[in-house]
């Protein structure tokens, strides 16, 4: 990522390019990223192509205005934080679902981030409702954010896993499973084909748009449903009665402009 770029990026994000690749601007960079770029599914829906190469990425979220899901999100903005001289590493993890069984192999890509004034931290800007900042890696304690209390264990025994992983956990639940063993971001396009292809993929399910309120609380548009949370947990939920409806809760949400209303495609159940 050039400097054209890295300030395109950053005027994007409503940021300030850091003097030092410090964990307060880390905070700083990941708290604004989870507020400006939505967590969005919307290429599933829209018949996009979803190219986990850096230059493509750029062009969709910076250029085009647009956010995408983990590899996406995760994977630019672990670019973007190495421009900035930080060291990046992009990590592996397996999303627990009902009744805690794991997910595909890359199922979500997380960052593990070293900062100049010591410490390894664990970012990620790309799973929807999470920790409003990087938890620290190392700390096994709880954390507190405002997104919940967070930790990082040491998995437990599965003959899936291997020696080594680490569980995130929030408010007591399992959130997800990190191998702590460096990826590239080409490791993790068989997840993209299959969250993009699977009917069990549930990004197949509804087009979905979410994005951290500056008051610390949440807006997610789902299909036609548009729901506000609080930061103290109230929820407001209406139905949008028509397309124009939705295309201006992108636009006026989101910064997101479509022509189009994202469908749910078919699917084949072979």
């Amino acid at each position: 990522m050039d400097s054209v770029q890295v300030d395109a990026y950053l005027r994007r994000l409503g940021a300030e390019y850091p003097a030092e690749p410090t964990v307060e601007a880390l905070r700083a960079l990941h708290l604004r990223h989870l507020r400006t770029v939505p967590f969005e599914n919307l290429s599933v829906h829209l018949g996009e192509e979803i190219v986990l190469e850096e230059q493509r990425l750029w062009d969709k979220v910076v250029g085009g205005g647009r956010g995408g899901f983990c590899y996406e999100l995760n994977g630019l903005f672990g670019a973007l934080l190495t421009a900035l001289r930080y060291e990046v590493t992009l990590l592996a993890a397996r999303v627990y679902g009902d009744g805690g069984r794991l997910g595909i192999p890359y199922d979500h890509m997380a960052l593990l981030v070293r900062t100049a004034d010591g410490g390894d931290w664990l970012a990620d800007v790309g799973f929807g409702a999470h920790s409003h900042g990087p938890l620290a890696f190392a700390e096994r304690g709880g954390q507190v954010d405002p997104g919940g209390t967070f930790r990082v264990v040491e998995a437990g025994p599965d003959p899936a896993g291997e020696r080594g992983d680490l569980d995130v956990l929030r408010d007591g639940k399992l959130v997800y499973r990190v191998e702590p063993r460096p990826r590239v971001l080409d490791d993790f396009v068989s997840g993209a084909w299959w969250h993009s292809t699977s009917p069990r993929s549930h990004f197949l399910q509804s087009p979905v748009c979410s994005r951290l309120t500056e008051d610390g609380g949440r807006i997610t548009l789902s299909g036609r449903r548009l729901t506000t949370t609080a930061a103290d947990g109230v929820r407001q939920e209406r139905e949008l009665d028509t397309d124009a409806d939705v295309l201006a809760a992108y636009r006026d949400h989101f910064a997101i402009h479509l022509d189009d209303v994202p469908s749910v495609p078919p699917v084949s159940r072979l």
